[in-house]
């Protein structure tokens, strides 16, 4: 008589580009000189003439261990998973397939089977794209009053604009107005109602990138929170040199900022499979730009270090290392301080008193973590310094 411990994992294809699999361990004790063996789709059990070797109680006690996976290809050769709790929403608009799931980082949002973004960790991501920005914005000259957000479907970026007090109006465009209507009903923690309905944002269901090539409207800064630049994907023409180009035209001066997600920024390979655009988007703006200035966070939920890229023109009276360096490596006590008297609640700004202080409205970002986001490790600078890679229209990279 032997005892065996073995896993049965059913998979269920679902959703693109991802898998949902249930584990079930079983202890199965065996005779190997009399038994037979039955096997269906509910219950996987050895009986012999002496006795039955799984009793209906251990059955049920490990039916009870049970659990669904939810697994996501973050790349090549890389798999996430992590225990799928629900399925909130399974469904598809006109340009992707839209799921709003929960695993383990809580409430989920994945457009073609990719997370964009996780209740547990989307501030991270949303604070370090939109904060640096609007600050150095108003390091460079007069605080951000107008910003501008390409993508942002889930609200959040837009949510993070709002914190600021100074910032007076905000025009967010995004192709798919089902994400945002999903977000505002499943995802209200990302900002829901309360950013949709502020008087400050304008809110347009369209082309980010006809958007602005038709926009006469300058901004302070502008932001895009966009899709990745994958290859069948829509967003690829908001990472070339032509665009960035145009984008630079349409930023006041001299506070103009323009920051976009640049990707995966933790892991690079010579091999022909694998592009990260990490690099080759700082070298695009460094085209156009005076100062470009990378930086990276980790987003658990996304199982990376996440890049991000922002550029702007100096001023004829500074020097573009003497800028780069006074803001990336500007005083802790002095970033706290800023963060505290620019940022609070959006429903505190324009008071008078009582408005909620912005070190305690930030989750993530403060003067320690700004450090942190621009102190990139010293293989990523190595690999940056050699991939030479631009990004036009003629000649684009995808990631995948």
């Amino acid at each position: 008589m032997v005892s065996v411990l073995s896993t049965i994992i059913v998979v269920f294809p679902f959703f693109t580009a991802q898998s949902f699999q249930i584990v079930l361990p079983l202890q199965i004790s065996v005779d190997s000189s009399q038994c037979v063996h039955h096997v269906d789709t509910n219950h996987f059990f050895t009986k012999t003439k002496r006795q039955t070797l799984l009793y209906e109680g251990n059955i049920e006690a490990e039916r009870a261990k049970s659990t669904f996976i939810h697994s996501e290809t973050v790349r090549p050769g890389v798999l996430i998973s992590s225990e799928l709790k629900s399925i909130i929403v399974s469904t598809n608009s006109e340009f992707q397939k839209i799921e709003i799931v929960e695993n383990s980082f809580g409430k989920v949002l994945l457009t073609d089977g990719k997370t964009q973004s996780a209740q547990y960790d989307e501030f991270i991501y949303h604070e370090s794209l939109v904060h640096p920005a609007l600050i150095l914005s108003g390091l460079l000259s007069s605080k951000p009053r107008t910003v501008f957000i390409g993508g942002g479907g889930e609200l959040a970026t837009a949510r993070e604009v709002l914190r600021h007090k100074s910032v007076e109006r905000v025009v967010m465009v995004d192709l798919d107005g089902k994400v945002i209507d999903l977000c505002k009903e499943f995802l209200h923690e990302w900002g829901g109602d309360k950013v949709s309905s502020s008087p400050r944002l304008e809110l347009v269901i369209g082309d980010a990138y006809a958007y602005l090539t038709n926009c006469n409207e300058k901004f302070d800064v502008i932001i895009m929170d966009i899709s990745d630049p994958i290859e069948a994907g829509p967003g690829i023409m908001l990472y070339t040199q032509e665009f960035y180009r145009h984008v630079k035209t349409l930023l006041n001066t001299p506070n103009g900022v323009f920051v976009t997600q640049a990707g995966i920024a933790d892991s690079y390979s010579e091999a022909d499979d694998y592009d990260a655009c990490f690099a080759p988007i700082k070298n695009t703006l460094d085209t156009i730009f005076d100062c470009v200035i990378p930086s990276a966070v980790f987003v658990p939920s996304y199982a990376s270090t996440w890049g991000f890229a922002m550029a702007f023109m100096t001023p004829k009276s500074s020097s573009t290392t003497s800028l780069t360096n006074s803001f990336t490596q500007i005083e802790t006590n002095r970033m706290d301080k800023i963060i505290s008297e620019s940022i609070t609640e959006i429903e505190d700004v324009g008071k008078d008193t009582n408005a909620r202080d912005g070190s305690e409205v930030m989750k993530f970002y403060d003067g320690e973590s700004h450090h942190l986001l621009f102190s990139l490790p010293k293989h990523v600078r190595q690999w940056m310094a050699k991939d030479t890679r631009v990004m036009t229209k003629d000649d684009p990279i995808f990631m995948y």
